[in-house]
């Protein structure tokens, strides 16, 4: 997973300004007690960044993928 997907995916789940405050601020015990910025500045690969927050905020499996660019996200 790249950078850009990951922020991509932020933006889709919480929205653009809320998604950067939520990378900032929620602690993810599963990545040492950091940030989701924190721990992808620190070097953790993005794809298990994603899941670790995604297990922690319980989002489920079929929000964990980006929306098709055509089809509306129910």
């Amino acid at each position: 997973m790249r950078l850009s997907q990951f922020w991509a995916l932020m933006e889709q789940e919480f929205g653009g300004p809320y998604g950067r405050s939520v990378a900032a601020s929620h602690v993810l015990h599963a990545l040492g007690d950091r940030t989701a910025a924190e721990a992808i500045e620190a070097g953790v690969p993005v794809r298990q960044v994603w899941t670790a927050l995604c297990d922690d905020l319980r989002i489920p499996e079929e929000r964990r993928r980006l929306a098709d660019q055509g089809s509306p996200r129910r």
